[in-house]
């Protein structure tokens, strides 16, 4: 960030300076439409201007730089995951049809999985997502700790998922010609590959990793000890 204040808390616009012929809503939509139709590195601030009709340098009267525009981006589409669904059936089916329309988000904005990958401020339509999130997933009664890594793991399973852009490209097999002495295994599991899944492998992995995460306390060291190892493993301590 290359100011101290962020963007969320800040006024819409500068104070000097000729009155602008913007909002800094249409900025951010102008961003947006530029990302999904070329991708992220397509989005600058001259880009954004030039989408506009307008100059660079007028885009600094709202904002102080890209990570700003970005900041603002990334909440502006995370917002479009509201309304939230009802809540129906048990707080693992809850999860679930927020994490389809969280896939679904990120398929329509493909640069989202990129922008995660930043440092960046936190937004209010983000705050709303996580909030509604742990209040899902309150009767699990896991620690905060483990509801927090449940709901970031979510998030990286949707953008590993929206990555797949040609699924019947993905479920065909790249292992042809294999050499049965070099590798057996892989031969001999390609030879019997069995009956197919049942259901669908977004749901399937996620039924399991949250099941995992949030219901066998004893697999994952759940306490006051449990939630220490957590703690470090997400913030080393320093040695």
């Amino acid at each position: 960030m290359t100011d101290a204040q962020p963007i969320w808390t800040r006024p819409a616009r500068g104070s000097r300076g000729p009155t602008p012929g913007h909002s800094r809503d249409e900025i951010v939509r102008a961003a947006i439409a530029l990302a999904d139709a070329q991708g992220l590195p397509a989005v600058s601030m001259r880009a954004v201007a030039t989408a506009l009709g307008t100059t660079g340098g007028s885009l600094y009267r709202y904002l102080s730089s890209r990570d700003d525009l970005l900041d603002l981006m990334t909440d502006h589409a995370v917002g479009e995951l509201k309304p939230y669904p009802e809540p129906e059936g048990d707080w693992l089916d809850q999860m679930l049809r927020l994490a389809l329309r969280q896939l679904d988000l990120h398929r329509r904005h493909r640069w989202l999985s990129d922008v995660a990958q930043r440092p960046s401020s936190v937004g209010p339509a983000t705050l709303s997502w996580f909030d509604h999130c742990l209040g899902t997933l309150a009767p699990t009664g896991a620690p905060t700790t483990a509801k927090f890594e449940a709901i970031a793991v979510v998030t990286g399973t949707v953008i590993l998922f929206s990555r797949d852009r040609d699924a019947a490209a993905a479920s065909a097999t790249p292992f042809t010609g294999l050499d049965p002495a070099t590798y057996p295994h892989l031969t001999a599991a390609l030879a019997r590959p069995g009956p197919p899944p049942a259901g669908d492998l977004f749901e399937r992995a996620l039924r399991s990793v949250l099941t995992g995460l949030l219901e066998r306390p004893g697999r994952s060291g759940f306490g006051e000890s449990g939630e220490k190892l957590v703690a470090e493993a997400v913030h080393p301590p320093d040695r």
